[in-house]
């Protein structure tokens, strides 16, 4: 259980190296910036190998080890180095400072992997042995309960205060999702709604055309906002320390003994979440919904999102998790732990949830279209992704059923049993 609050170190101190990593010329980019890490890049014996990791749709990835004589790979890898450089322009889209502080926390209490320095435009950090996981392996009941343990302990015992900060209030559009409603208590900042606020806000709006989309956008989350701004949390928790982005790629499966692999089980200490670019604050629902949608991949396999079944079954071992690490030795006398209410709770929640990831990735999508230099058809993907969001309004207003359209794949799909 939970021992009491975890410690936020700044990471204002980690070493910043001066360089632009080139995409173009990658591996000299890459073998320049371990040599400045440490002198023993360039002095010990042994080649400096990378290996190029392609998954990502935003940054690139790298890894840099020494092949130094006598040692095995594993212990190669021990010593390895991920080299991590943004993509062209995702400054509009991610908060780096944000990203280094959730790193850093996870780091300090072996959520994450160490920070090791910063560059002109990325991070460096240690590598973490392992597999990444596909949107195949999301489905295995023994892996996405060990996901559903480690995702329970992130939202139990993180501190949201990692990752927020108290602006003044005043009538901007960001405040507006942050401001308290009916009583209740005012919203962190940033959440999961002045994030999306941002890239609204970030869209082109040189057309007569975008104009309207974007005033369609806003409207739409405004009205998200209130509908779901508010959900109450487990604990009182109604906002935790979200991941927001835990698609496949960003699950690894250590390296392990055997004996942690027999009878269909891997012990949740040996899945890691990767990538904190857009761990923000937002309800657990969204947390939850957002990587239910990732069993899909990018190629949006709507027929492969989870059944009511495998949603219950994964939240079963979720709540379990949240209840255990973030209750503490102190409060157990204090709080009475309904487990099938919490699981009702979060069913229904989730459930709500369920097309919001879609709105969430089709305005990011919108913005990358614009900015990035990946080849990757972002245009297309917003399109699918908004389809998502639209699909489920339709459920939600009851406008499908009045006009007669057949029930879409990923909602009869998400009702199937």
């Amino acid at each position: 259980m939970s021992t009491g609050r975890l410690p936020v170190d700044s990471p204002m101190n980690l070493q910043h190296i001066p360089y632009h990593f080139r995409n173009e010329d990658a591996d000299k980019s890459a073998l320049e910036l371990v040599e400045a890490l440490s002198e023993e890049w360039k002095t010990a014996e042994g080649p400096v190998e990378f290996v190029r990791f392609t998954d990502g749709i935003t940054n690139t990835l790298t890894k840099a080890t020494k092949r130094r004589r006598g040692r095995s790979s594993s212990e190669v890898d021990e010593e390895a180095v991920l080299i991590r450089a943004y993509g062209e322009g995702t400054d509009v889209l991610i908060d780096r400072e944000r990203e280094l502080r959730a790193h850093n926390l996870l780091a300090n209490v072996g959520l994450a992997p160490p920070l090791l320095a910063k560059f002109d435009n990325g991070i460096m950090y240690r590598f973490i042995q392992g597999s990444v996981c596909t949107p195949e392996d999301l489905r295995k009941p023994e892996v996405y309960r060990a996901v559903a343990k480690r995702l329970g302990q992130w939202h139990g015992v993180l501190p949201i205060s990692a990752i927020t900060s108290t602006p003044q209030l005043n009538d901007s559009p960001m405040d507006k999702h942050c401001a308290p409603r009916d009583g209740k208590q005012r919203r962190p900042a940033p959440n999961t709604w002045t994030v999306m606020q941002q890239w609204i806000d970030a869209l082109p709006r040189g057309t007569e055309k975008e104009r309207e989309r974007n005033e369609m956008l806003d409207n739409e989350l405004d009205w998200l906002s209130k509908k779901l701004g508010d959900t109450p949390g487990l604990d009182g928790k109604d906002y935790i320390f979200g991941h927001c982005d835990l698609l496949s790629g960003n699950v690894i499966i250590q390296s392990m003994p055997t004996s942690k692999r027999t009878n269909g089980h891997i012990d949740e200490d040996a899945v890691s979440f990767i990538d904190y670019e857009y761990a923000t604050p937002s309800p657990a629902a969204f947390d939850i919904a957002n990587h239910f949608a990732e069993w899909a991949g990018f190629e949006c396999d709507h027929g492969a999102v989870p059944t009511e079944s495998q949603r219950l079954d994964f939240l079963k071992h979720y709540v379990g998790s949240f209840r255990y690490h973030s209750i503490s030795d102190a409060d157990t006398q204090a709080i009475d732990v309904d487990l099938r209410k919490d699981l009702d709770q979060l069913h229904e929640q989730v459930d709500l949830f369920r097309g919001v990831p879609g709105f969430y990735w089709g305005i990011w999508s919108l913005i990358q279209a614009t900015i990035s230099q990946i080849d990757f058809d972002y245009a297309s993907y917003a399109d699918l992704r908004l389809g998502e969001y639209w699909n489920w309004k339709a459920e939600w207003d009851g406008s499908r059923k009045r006009e007669g359209r057949d029930l879409p794949l990923r909602e009869r799909r998400w009702a199937e049993r």
